[in-house]
C-alpha cells in the first residue's frame, strides 16, 4: 500500500497523525472512526481527507511512525565501542522499556486484531518493526563475530538475532499483551534481559 501521507513540513498532517494514534490505541482500528480523529485533532474534515484519503491510510502512518520511534531509540546503541555481552544488555533494556511501553503494546494488540482483514498493514507494522529489530541485532552480532567474540556459524547471523530477541521479549511481551493493567519495573527488565544474555552468550561465546 502506498503511503498518503503528506510531507513531514505539514504541520496539520502532524496534527492529525498524532491524533489518529491516540484514538487508534485507546479504541482499536474497528472501532475508531474519522470523526472521532478530526475532533481529537480540532480540524476540519477537509483537512483530514486532503492530507489522508481514509482511516485506513491513517492507520498505515500511525503504525509506521510508532514503529520507527522504537528503531530510532535501538540504532542509538553503539555496538563497536563495546564488547557484544554489553551491547546486548544494553539493547535488551531499551527494548523493553520501548517493546513493553503501553503505546507499542496497543499498537501491537490492535495490529494483531486485523491481520486478517489486513495483511499488508500487519506486514508494514513487521517490517517496520520485528523485522528491522531483526536487521539491528544481525548487525551487532555479525560485528562480534568478525572480533571472534562469539561463535554462530551453526546457525547463522539472523536466526542467532532471532533467538536473542525471543529470549528477551518472552514472557514480558506475553503479559503485557494479556494484561493491559500490568507494568513492569525496573528490576524485572534487568532479570528478563540478564537471564537472556547470560544464556545467549552461554551457548555461543568463543571461550
Amino acid at each position: 500500500m502506498r503511503s498518503e501521507q503528506q510531507p513531514p513540513q505539514d504541520p496539520k498532517a502532524q496534527i492529525v497523525l498524532e491524533a489518529a494514534t491516540k484514538i487508534f490505541l485507546q479504541r482499536g482500528f474497528s472501532a475508531a472512526t474519522t470523526d472521532m480523529i478530526q475532533k481529537e485533532a480540532g480540524v476540519s474534515k477537509a483537512t483530514v481527507y486532503n492530507r489522508y484519503p481514509n482511516k485506513e491510510a491513517l492507520f498505515f502512518e500511525v503504525i509506521k511512525m510508532e514503529c520507527s520511534k522504537t528503531i530510532s531509540q535501538l540504532k542509538t546503541i553503539q555496538a563497536p565501542s563495546v564488547n557484544i555481552e554489553q551491547v546486548l544488555t544494553e539493547f535488551g533494556h531499551t527494548y523493553l522499556k520501548m517493546t513493553l511501553s503501553s503505546n507499542n503494546l496497543s499498537l501491537f494488540r490492535t495490529v494483531a486484531a486485523e491481520a486478517l482483514r489486513f495483511p499488508h498493514i500487519a506486514n508494514t507494522f513487521y517490517q517496520s518493526g520485528p523485522r528491522a529489530t531483526i536487521d539491528i541485532v544481525s548487525e551487532y552480532l555479525a560485528h562480534a563475530a568478525d572480533k571472534n567474540e562469539i561463535d554462530i556459524q551453526s546457525i547463522g547471523v539472523e536466526q542467532a538475532a532471532c533467538l536473542f530477541i525471543s529470549m528477551i521479549r518472552g514472557e514480558g511481551h506475553m503479559i503485557g499483551v494479556m494484561f493491559p493493567e500490568a507494568v513492569p519495573s525496573q528490576v524485572q527488565i534487568e532479570n528478563w534481559t540478564k537471564s537472556a544474555v547470560q544464556t545467549f552468550m552461554k551457548a555461543f561465546a568463543v571461550r
